[in-house]
């Protein structure tokens, strides 16, 4: 009998993030999937992030007498159940209906932090009355200083603690089979349009009741008639900062008195000159992808960055991660945590709230599996000398 994947739509019954993956494929169009799952031109720096984690072998040691291990750690002075962290990431209102608080949810249930995007469909100070611990904000510095100040008021009056400012956005990356599915900025063409017809829970769960999602928390800034999220895309376009530069992250540390993280370090040098204007983390990342294409993993540089400025700042990792093992493998090469992004979308765009806490429940079992495998009691003991890469 050939082997195949459940073939459902019950994300109850998928076994690993992978299935979650096919799941969430079949129920959402085409032009909405590709947003999730795209990369930047041929993808190249798309499937490194992924076969980064064959190249890395384990050691383990036997007879350790582990029993259940400890899976918890502290990440920026709070206590988390997991090494892990939300990723931001934008237009989950196109994914499931009030996405970001879904997502939100199901990381507070399991005792990690979610970062809420500037480009998110649900107002923050909503967000933080409801869950008000452990919410993060992620900014992306526009050109416009009034704009990025105004933001990050609304993240301190909304009691935030930690600031994520992704510095790897200048200018967008050529996300071109992205493109392909529009005959015009923002309109579908006709191929994507009666796809789009042929997924009618999406339309009913996400299009039907109110229309398309809004940035919810850009709306004071957007002109008329950009207000929804589709809409926006193009004016928010022409927000980025070219010129980006240091100097912008230096005014945001002065005016920043949280936990600042800069998201978007890919070499030693930039890793070190975080530490320099105060950040108190950094997150190693391509994007996803969806950036430069050809650019080295974060997981890649771990082990440089984290012999450098490790004991100096949280050292945060993300890109490709679908396994526990590939978390933990991390986390054995000097990472203090993993920010998941697609991931925690698939279970979103299975089953909502309880797919995105069925695809945690999933990345925590085999990370308790793993470690015990490995020898190991807590995240302590993970190490450079458990792998081979």
């Amino acid at each position: 009998m050939r082997r195949r994947r459940y073939g459902g739509g019950d994300f109850r019954r998928a076994i690993t993030v992978e299935d979650l993956r096919h799941l969430a494929r079949r129920r959402l169009p085409n032009f909405s999937f590709e947003y999730l799952e795209g990369g930047a031109e041929d993808e190249v720096a798309l499937k490194r992030n992924r076969d980064v984690f064959e190249r890395i072998a384990w050691l383990p040691r036997t007879l350790a007498g582990v029993g259940l291990p400890d899976l918890s750690t502290d990440l920026l002075g709070e206590n988390c159940h997991l090494p892990l962290v939300i990723a931001p990431t934008g237009f989950n209102g196109m994914l499931w209906p009030q996405g970001d608080r879904a997502l939100a949810r199901a990381a507070a249930e399991a005792g990690i932090p979610f970062t809420l995007s500037t480009v998110s469909n649900y107002p923050l100070a909503k967000l933080t009355a409801e869950i008000p611990d452990r919410t993060w904000f992620q900014l992306y510095p526009f050109k416009d200083q009034n704009l990025i100040d105004r933001l990050v008021d609304l993240a301190l009056g909304a009691g935030c603690r930690t600031l994520v400012v992704t510095t790897d956005v200048p200018v967008l990356g050529a996300r071109e089979w992205d493109q392909r599915n529009y005959r015009a900025p923002m309109k579908l063409d006709f191929a994507n349009l009666v796809d789009v017809l042929r997924h009618p829970g999406w339309l009913r769960r996400v299009m039907i009741p109110k229309g398309a999602p809004q940035f919810e928390n850009l709306r004071e800034f957007l002109p008329p008639g950009v207000e929804s999220a589709l809409a926006g895309v193009r004016f928010m376009g022409t927000q980025l900062n070219p010129k980006l530069g240091w100097q912008d992250m230096e005014h945001v540390r002065r005016r920043w008195p949280g936990k600042l993280v800069l998201k978007g370090i890919l070499c030693v040098e930039d890793a070190k000159r975080s530490v320099d204007i105060g950040a108190d983390g950094i997150v190693l990342t391509n994007h996803g992808g969806r950036q430069l294409d050809s650019s080295v993993s974060g997981v890649e540089l771990l082990p440089a960055v984290s012999a450098e400025v490790g004991d100096r700042l949280c050292l945060l990792v993300d890109g490709g991660f679908r396994r526990g093992s590939d978390v933990l493998k991390a986390l054995a090469l000097g990472a203090h945590g993993v920010m998941i992004g697609r991931a925690a979308l698939y279970g979103l765009a299975a089953g909502g709230e309880a797919g995105v806490a069925h695809a945690i429940g999933l990345l925590r079992a085999e990370m308790e599996r793993v470690m015990t495998l490995l020898g190991c009691r807590n995240l302590s003991e993970l190490g450079r000398h458990l792998v081979r890469s």
